[in-house]
């Protein structure tokens, strides 16, 4: 089982894009290109809390498990 962050979907889902959560969060739009990616392999809890604030979502709506092999990478 492997764990996914949401962050790409739920960003298409609300019309948002990365330069403008990176702009809300004053964060570098790099480090949120990073975590739309499928290669996130570690994240800041902190890191993950403000998305959730800015975004006004749930912890468990940002990340989900995956099995294996629904992963497209795998």
């Amino acid at each position: 089982m492997k764990i996914k962050i949401r962050l790409k979907e739920i960003l298409e889902e609300r019309g948002i894009s990365q330069r403008q959560l990176s702009l809300k969060m004053n964060m570098r739009p790099a480090t949120i290109s990073h975590l739309c990616s499928d290669s996130v392999d570690r994240v800041y809890i902190r890191t993950l809390e403000q998305i959730c604030a800015a975004l006004d979502i749930t912890v468990d709506q940002l990340i989900v498990s995956v099995e294996d092999d629904e992963d497209p990478n795998s």
